[in-house]
């Protein structure tokens, strides 16, 4: 089974060992951390934690709460505006 994690709407495949995804996350976030250097960012860091859940529990718990949490907020506001115009009467 390939692994994949989904990033904007496109599924981005990982390497198949466990082992080169752990250090390729690990890399991802040390380089995150050294963001004020160039061509490093701070951008790596939640590309790295993303990378980490697919194998570590508490790095995918932590992925999911965001993602519901993300989800929450954009349901209420695309239902907030539509439900605070005042209706017209002609």
């Amino acid at each position: 089974m390939a692994h994949r994690v989904r990033l904007f709407d496109r599924h981005v495949h990982l390497p198949q060992s466990k082992p080169i995804r752990i250090g390729l996350g690990i890399v991802l976030i040390a380089g995150g951390l050294l963001g004020f250097l160039p061509v490093l960012g701070f951008w790596m860091i939640p590309l790295g934690l993303l990378v980490l859940s697919v194998d570590i529990p508490i790095v995918r718990r932590w992925r999911r709460q965001v993602t519901v949490w993300w989800h929450r907020r954009r349901g209420k506001a695309e239902t907030a505006p539509a439900a605070s115009e005042p209706s017209s009467k002609s």
